[in-house]
């Protein structure tokens, strides 16, 4: 009775196993931003392509490809000639994903790896073509026009493989080396020529200052020469005395310049000043002149003469005798 029992759940087991296992095989799942191609062993590739989620199909008869739709980056090193037979070295990236009606199509023509079959040779012509429309020049400084036509281009290139871009842009563009240095030698002659040009202005601008410069003093010298005829030496004085002005003036602000109160007589240019004692920088003030004592009435007294030195004292001179009266005798 109980191996009847452990008989019977067997077979009930397996029965079961093999119908999951029936079931399993029937169902696939599309994840998010994929589709599926569904290939029929009797009908071959269906013409739609399966959306996301869950889905049926007959084991061992059908079978489910599932293709990234998803935008993918690409890049492409090309190396190419300018218009003016520069060599130009250009990598170019792209987003392209494959478009989601087409990919039955894209799956019988292409298969699963389109993307290695048609990306390399199509932009590398697209890049080549767009390229040879301009000049090394023209690459650096409309570098967005050319982005723009290669982009158009390959979009209708890469459109009949059913496939779609989303970006396209350029990423490196260099240059061969000698046409690296001769950009470089020629900034550096620009650059000299730049000096030099400012050279002869500078030079101009200081002739000009010199000519206006000699024109002033010219008209100074007939100014000059005209005042000294209309009213002599006059000028000169002028000048002399206002140099000598400014001499005093900074000198006195010296402090290696001492002034002696000296009674000297000041000469100016031209004449002579009395000396004026106790004038002077640090010089004590001048006393008060005392009031003249008049003058005793009679001739003055002549002053003795002035003793040599080394001389010894003269004696007081005596007063001469009177004359007797009377005849004078005979010798």
């Amino acid at each position: 009775m109980a191996a009847r029992v452990l008989e019977s759940i067997g077979k009930v087991g397996l029965a079961a196993a093999l119908a999951g296992g029936v079931v399993n095989s029937a169902l696939y799942n599309v994840d998010a931003g994929h589709r599926a191609v569904i290939f029929d062993r009797f009908r071959g590739v269906q013409d739609t392509a399966v959306g996301e989620g869950t889905h049926f199909l007959i084991p061992w008869v059908q079978k489910p490809i599932i293709f990234d739709c998803r935008s993918r980056p690409w890049n492409v090193p090309v190396t190419t000639g300018s218009k003016d037979l520069q060599n130009v070295h250009i990598t170019l990236r792209i987003l392209f994903r494959p478009a989601a009606g087409q990919l039955p199509r894209i799956f019988t023509s292409l298969g699963e790896g389109y993307d290695e079959r048609v990306l390399p040779s199509v932009t590398a012509e697209v890049l080549k073509a767009a390229v040879a429309r301009f000049d090394a020049e023209e690459l650096i400084t409309q570098r967005e026009l050319v982005s723009r036509q290669v982009s158009e281009d390959l979009a209708e290139r890469a459109g009949a493989f059913g496939l779609i871009l989303d970006d396209v842009s350029l990423t490196h563009l260099t240059f061969g080396k000698e046409f690296t240095e001769a950009i470089e030698a020629k900034q550096v002659a620009q650059q000299e020529a730049e000096m030099a040009r400012f050279v002869v202005e500078k030079a101009e601008q200081q002739k000009k200052a010199a000519v206006i410069s000699a024109e002033g003093d010219a008209k100074a010298a007939e100014l000059i020469a005209n005042s000294l005829a209309a009213v002599g030496d006059g000028l000169i004085e002028l000048r002399k005395l206002e140099a000598a002005e400014d001499i005093a003036y900074q000198l006195s602000g010296s402090r290696t310049v001492t002034y002696l109160p000296l009674p000297l007589p000041l000469r100016l240019p031209g004449r002579l000043l009395p000396a004026r004692p106790g004038v002077g920088v640090g010089a004590p003030p001048a006393s008060p002149a005392r009031p003249a004592k008049p003058a005793p009435a009679g001739p003055r007294p002549q002053p003795a003469p002035a003793a040599e030195v080394g001389a010894p004292p003269a004696c007081p001179a005596r007063p001469a005798q009177p004359a007797p009266a009377g005849p004078t005798p005979p010798p």
